[in-house]
C-alpha cells in the first residue's frame, strides 16, 4: 500500500473527513511511508546533495560548541551526567555536542537519542559509531527521566490541528479525498478555538498545537531531575495570532524551497508550523516545570561564548555561522525555551542577558 492509499484509506474509514494533526502524523511518520520514514536526505546545505532544508548543526559546527557549554553547566546544576536528543536528524548535533563534552570535561556518562525513523536511525548510528556504546537510542520517552535534554526543531514537526474563521465563527479544517488520488481541505463545525482573540480577520487560517504541548507537559511529568532545552523558530502568542497572521504559520520544505500547499507531493516533503512558545511555556509550568528563559537564538549563543568561538575560526567558518546569528537569517526567528523541576532551578548562562521570559 503506497502512502496516498494509506490516507485515503484513513479518510474513508473516518467518514470522509480527517483532522488536519492526522493528515499531517501519516504524510510524516507513518512507517515505512511517511517522510521522515523513507530514505529521503532530508537535512544538508544545498539541493544538489539531494537534501529538502538545512538545521544549525549542519550549517555550523559552532553552533553545537555553544550549545554544549549551556548543557555543560545544566549537567553541573543538576548533577546529571546524560544527554537526552530528541530527533536527532543527520546525528551532526550529537557528534558536536559529544565532542565538546568531553573537551569541557563535562563528565558525560551516556547520549541517548529518541528517534522514531528508522531510516534516520541508521544514519546516525554510522555518524557517532566512533563514541561506540555510549551512545544508544530509545523508542519512547522513559517512564523517568534524569537528564539534560534538547530537541532542535523538533516541536515545529509535531502535527497541528487547523481552524479557520468566515468572520463569525471558527471551524477546524481537514482532509477529504478529491477527484483521482487527490486531497482537498473541507471546514467543519468544531470547539476549537485560538487561545486569544485578537480582531481575526475574515479567511484567517491558524494552527492549534494540541500534539506539542502534551509533548511537554508528558516531559514534565517524566523529568525527576535535570533541565530541557528547546530550539525551535516561532513566536510568543500575541504575535502568533496576531490579525495579519491570517494564513498561519502551515510550511512545506522541499528541495530548500518553501511552499505552503501540504495536499501536494505528499510524502516527498517535510510540513512544519511556527512553535507558539506561549503555549509551550504554559504546558510546561502546569505540568511542574519552572521556566528557565525564553530568547532569541542570537541572544542564546552569545550568552553560551560563540564570540569566543569566532575569533578562532575561519573566514569561512565565520560567514556560516554569521547567518546563526543575523536578524533576517536564523538569528531572532529561531528561539530558545528552557524548562527545570520547579525543585531544582538555576540561572541558565544562556539566558544571562536578553531574557524575554516576560514577553511570553
Amino acid at each position: 500500500m503506497t502512502l496516498m492509499q494509506k490516507i485515503h484509506a484513513e479518510i474513508a474509514a473516518a467518514g470522509g473527513w480527517l483532522p488536519f494533526d492526522r493528515f499531517m502524523s501519516l504524510a510524516l511518520y507513518e512507517p515505512g511511508l511517511g517522510y521522515y520514514a523513507g530514505g529521503r536526505r532530508k537535512f544538508g546545505q544545498m539541493p544538489a546533495g539531494g537534501s529538502d532544508f538545512v538545521t544549525a548543526p549542519e550549517m555550523s559546527p559552532l553552533f553545537g560548541r555553544a550549545l554544549a557549554r549551556q548543557l555543560a553547566q545544566a549537567m553541573d546544576a543538576s548533577g546529571c551526567r546524560d544527554v537526552i536528543e530528541f530527533g536527532a536528524g543527520s546525528g551532526a548535533l550529537a557528534a558536536q555536542l559529544i565532542a565538546e563534552l568531553d573537551a569541557l570535561d563535562a563528565g558525560l556518562a551516556r547520549y541517548r537519542i529518541v528517534e522514531l525513523s528508522a531510516d534516520l536511525r541508521e544514519r546516525q548510528r554510522e555518524r557517532l559509531a566512533h563514541w561506540g556504546d555510549r551512545i544508544d537510542w530509545l523508542d519512547a520517552l522513559p517512564s523517568a527521566l534524569e537528564a539534560v535534554v534538547i530537541g532542535n526543531e523538533v516541536l515545529d514537526a509535531m502535527p497541528v490541528q487547523l481552524i479557520a474563521f468566515d468572520g463569525r465563527t471558527w471551524r477546524e479544517r481537514g482532509v477529504v479525498s478529491a477527484q483521482g488520488e487527490g486531497f482537498a481541505f473541507e471546514d467543519r463545525d468544531s470547539p476549537l478555538r485560538p487561545p486569544l482573540e485578537t480582531g481575526f480577520v475574515p479567511g484567517t487560517v491558524t494552527e492549534i498545537h494540541r500534539q506539542g504541548d502534551a509533548f511537554i507537559a508528558t516531559l514534565a511529568r517524566t523529568l525527576r531531575r535535570g533541565a530541557a532545552f528547546f530550539i525551535d523558530y516561532g513566536f510568543p502568542e500575541a504575535e502568533y495570532y496576531h490579525p495579519q497572521r491570517r494564513g498561519g504559520t502551515l510550511m512545506c520544505h522541499q528541495a530548500h524551497q518553501a511552499d505552503a500547499d501540504p495536499l501536494v507531493a505528499v510524502g516527498d516533503k517535510d510540513i512544519t508550523a511556527h512553535v507558539n512558545f506561549t503555549g509551550t511555556a504554559l504546558a510546561g509550568q502546569d505540568a511542574g516545570l519552572v521556566v528557565l528563559g525564553y530568547t532569541s537564538q542570537a541572544n542564546f549563543l552569545l550568552n553560551c561564548g560563540i564570540a569566543d568561538l569566532l575569533a578562532g575560526a575561519s573566514l569561512n567558518e565565520r560567514a556560516m555561522a554569521h547567518r546563526l546569528l543575523a536578524e533576517h537569517e536564523m538569528g531572532e526567528l529561531f528561539k530558545v525555551i528552557a524548562f527545570a523541576p520547579q525543585s531544582m532551578p538555576f540561572d541558565a548562562l544562556g539566558f544571562e542577558r536578553g531574557d524575554r521570559s516576560h514577553k511570553l
